[in-house]
């Protein structure tokens, strides 16, 4: 199997529920879909990749959890943004009180709102173009702020709320700032 992914253009846009019974069908790959109705499809990470995203995921979880600041979701949630897009972010965390009532009790419909803070992670074959577009995607849709994390330039960039990008080096400690009190990673764990 390839890495590439893969774009399908719809003639309509494809609804909620239609995603979703396409991902519960092709349980191997996880779709997207963009602003304009189409999917997109990632075939499955190779375990670096997926070693980083869980570690990414776990550090945030146990953060989140011993402060009881939310709730944290994993790479197979999708989030409709404001655009309408369906994204799943690496790693996504969303402020206590803000989830809308009954999210828990819907298990199968997307969460309809951006998350707080999301993580993204570079896979060896990922565009590093579409994922700063992801990026921009996710802040002009409301999210806060978010961690793109480059192995392969061994860097981070974090995307701000305010529109600023900042670029750190592998040996920074990437800081949550407000948006996740008191949270901070040594960007060299996720490299």
């Amino acid at each position: 199997m390839t890495s590439e992914k893969i774009t399908v253009q719809s003639l309509y846009t494809v609804t909620d529920k239609e995603l979703m019974l396409i991902s519960s069908q092709n349980p191997e790959l996880r779709f997207e879909r963009n602003a304009n109705g189409t999917l997109e499809t990632m075939p499955p990470t190779g375990g670096i990749s997926g070693n980083r995203e869980i570690k990414a995921g776990a550090y945030l979880l146990n953060w989140v959890e011993s402060q009881d600041l939310g709730e944290v979701f994993s790479s197979s949630t999708g989030f409709r943004l404001a655009n309408t897009a369906v994204r799943s972010p690496d790693a996504a965390f969303i402020a206590k009180g803000r989830l809308p009532e009954g999210w828990d009790e819907e298990e199968d419909k997307f969460i309809n709102l951006a998350p707080d803070f999301v993580i993204e992670i570079r896979s060896k074959n990922d565009s590093l173009a579409k994922l700063k577009a992801k990026m921009e995607e996710y802040i002009s849709n409301g999210v806060q702020l978010g961690w793109l994390i480059d192995s392969k330039n061994q860097q981070a960039l974090v995307y701000r709320r305010d529109g600023s990008i900042t670029q750190y080096p592998a040996t920074a400690v990437l800081s949550s700032e407000d948006v996740v009190p008191g949270f901070t990673l040594s960007l060299r764990k996720l490299l």
